[in-house]
């Protein structure tokens, strides 16, 4: 069981039978009246949007939602496909339901794929990945300004924002819940 306390982005509750992750929440108190969550929740389903505001004392139920970790092998029309390393069973996930998921996915890398009644409907990823800088512009001899940055697109298409010192074969940890740039990886 979650209370509102326990929220945090992505979440996964039940409301009213229905099955939502959390994608933002606000805690509010108006005068003296008891503190209120106003919280935007995204179906899991059906990807719809919703905004509900929920009291401190309510309390939500998981979803049941399996896992498994299947291995991403590629993209092709539209869909992302996956296999189970144990059984060789391979599912395909549209794209929709990937959301920003997409940018992050490396060919042969292991993820957790979520399922919820028989159906593949999403991945659950680390909080950060490391990633290849494909393209970028060079830095400028003496542009030492500490909070400077240019445009570097990675391997999977993402563009994320890099200091000056990066340069074009590097590697760079990037967040995954902001899609910020971390630090050159090692």
């Amino acid at each position: 069981m979650f209370s509102p306390s326990d929220f945090r982005k992505g979440l996964r509750i039940l409301v009213d039978g229905e099955p939502y992750y959390v994608v933002e929440f606000q805690h509010f108190k108006m005068g003296r009246g008891k503190a209120n969550i106003r919280t935007k929740l995204k179906h899991i389903k059906n990807n719809s949007v919703v905004e509900k505001v929920f009291s401190t004392n309510d309390s939500f139920k998981p979803p049941d939602m399996e896992e498994k970790k299947m291995q991403y092998l590629y993209e092709g029309d539209g869909d992302f496909h996956f296999m189970d390393t144990d059984t060789f069973e391979q599912i395909a996930i549209p794209v929709e339901n990937l959301g920003d998921a997409k940018w992050y996915l490396l060919e042969e890398g292991e993820y957790r794929v979520l399922f919820l009644d028989g159906q593949a409907l999403s991945v659950d990823l680390p909080a950060s990945t490391i990633l290849e800088v494909v393209e970028t512009e060079p830095s400028a001899r003496g542009d030492t300004v500490s909070n400077v940055t240019k445009p570097a697109k990675l391997s999977t298409g993402l563009v994320v924002k890099v200091p000056p010192f990066v340069k074009e074969g590097d590697k760079v940890k990037v967040d995954t819940r902001t899609g910020d740039y971390l630090e050159r990886a090692k």
